[in-house]
C-alpha cells in the first residue's frame, strides 16, 4: 500500500524479493493547471510490473475489503499510502501490517514528517520500520536508521535519501520479523511529536517570524506545498532562500541584498535565491530583479 514517489523504491525491491499479491494505491486525481486526471506514481509502477491493483477512495469499501481477502496476504507493507488502516485491515494478514515511516519515531508521527524535521531545524532524521496498530504511527518499532540533514536539503532531496534508506532497512528487517527473531519494541509515547498534514495555505510566509524559521520553511515546503508571498497583488513563489544576518532592514521592508531580492524579517533578512512570479518559470533572484521595477520600494 503506497502512493507517491517515496513508495516506489519499496515496491520495486519487494517485487524483486517476494511475491507481491497486489497493490493498493490512492485514486487518480486532477493535477496541474489543466486539472488533468493523473495516476499516483505507485499505480504507474505497479502497472509496468504487471501487478494486480486497486484504487479505493476508502479501504472500508466492500469491494476493496473483498479484494484484500481474496489476495489473502501474509503481510501488508505500507509506505506513504495516505489512508488510515482500520483494525479489520490490520488483523487480516498473518504477520499484520508494517509501515516504512520517514522519521525516527516517536518523533514526527503523522502525515508530513520530512517537512516537520526541516521546518523545526532538526540536524538528523531517519526511517523507522514499525508494526502498525490502530493509532497514528504509534505501533511498536522493528528497526530504525538515522541520517543527517544537510543544511541545503529540501523536502524533495531529503525524501529521496530517506526513501532509499527506508527500502534498504525494510529488506534487512523483513527476514528477522517473519521468522520471529525480531521482537517489536513499544514506543515511548511521552516523546511523541506531531507532523500534521499540510495545506496549500501553510506556505504563506509571515515576515514577523525570524528569518531562519522562514528559510527553513522554504526548504521544508519545497516542492510541496511551496513557500510563497504576495507581491503587487500576485503570488510570488519562493523556491530557494536563505537567512542573512542584517539588522538594519525592518520587518516587512523590501530590499536588495547581494544583488538579490530580500525582505526584512523578525530577526535578520530573508534573501531570495530562486523565485517564480505568477505565470512564469522559476528564475534566479538576480534575473527576477532585472525584470521588475522598484522592488526595494515595494
Amino acid at each position: 500500500m503506497g502512493s507517491p514517489d517515496f513508495a516506489l523504491s519499496s515496491l520495486k525491491r519487494l517485487h524483486a524479493h517476494y511475491q507481491v499479491k497486489g497493490v493498493v494505491t490512492q485514486p487518480d486525481k486532477p493535477s496541474g493547471r489543466g486539472r488533468i486526471l493523473t495516476p499516483p506514481p505507485v499505480k504507474v509502477l505497479a502497472q509496468s510490473l504487471g501487478l494486480p491493483l486497486i484504487q479505493p477512495a476508502k479501504l472500508r469499501e466492500p469491494d476493496a475489503m473483498a479484494q484484500l481477502r481474496e489476495w489473502a496476504p501474509d503481510l501488508i507493507v505500507v509506505t506513504a499510502f495516505g489512508q488510515i488502516l482500520r483494525q479489520e485491515v490490520l488483523d487480516l494478514p498473518q504477520y499484520g501490517c508494517i509501515n516504512v515511516h520517514a522519521s525516527l519515531l516517536p518523533r514526527w508521527r503523522g502525515a508530513a514528517p520530512i517537512q516537520a524535521a526541516i521546518l523545526n531545524g532538526d540536524e538528523q532524521t531517519g526511517v523507522t520500520i514499525m508494526r502498525m496498530d490502530a493509532g497514528v504511527d504509534s505501533g511498536p518499532l522493528l528497526s530504525q536508521k538515522s541520517i543527517l540533514i544537510d543544511p541545503q536539503d529540501t523536502a524533495g532531496s531529503l525524501s529521496e535519501r530517506l526513501a532509499q534508506a527506508g527500502v534498504e532497512l525494510l529488506i534487512d528487517t523483513l527476514p528477522g520479523y517473519l521468522d520471529g527473531s525480531l521482537i517489536p519494541d513499544p514506543q515511548d509515547a511521552s516523546l511523541a511529536t506531531r507532523a500534521p498534514m499540510l495545506q496549500k495555505e501553510d506556505g504563506l510566509l509571515d515576515f514577523n517570524q525570524p528569518a531562519i524559521q522562514l528559510a527553513n520553511k522554504v526548504r521544508a515546503y519545497n516542492p510541496w506545498p511551496g513557500a510563497y508571498m504576495l507581491w503587487e497583488g500576485q503570488l510570488l513563489k519562493i523556491h530557494r532562500a536563505r537567512r542573512f544576518d542584517l539588522s538594519s532592514i525592518g520587518q516587512g521592508v523590501f530590499a536588495v541584498v547581494d544583488g538579490k531580492p530580500a525582505v526584512g524579517a523578525g530577526a535578520g533578512v530573508l534573501v531570495f535565491d530562486e523565485v517564480q512570479p505568477a505565470g512564469k518559470k522559476p528564475m534566479t533572484g538576480e534575473a527576477f530583479l532585472r525584470g521588475v521595477r522598484h522592488w526595494s520600494s515595494s
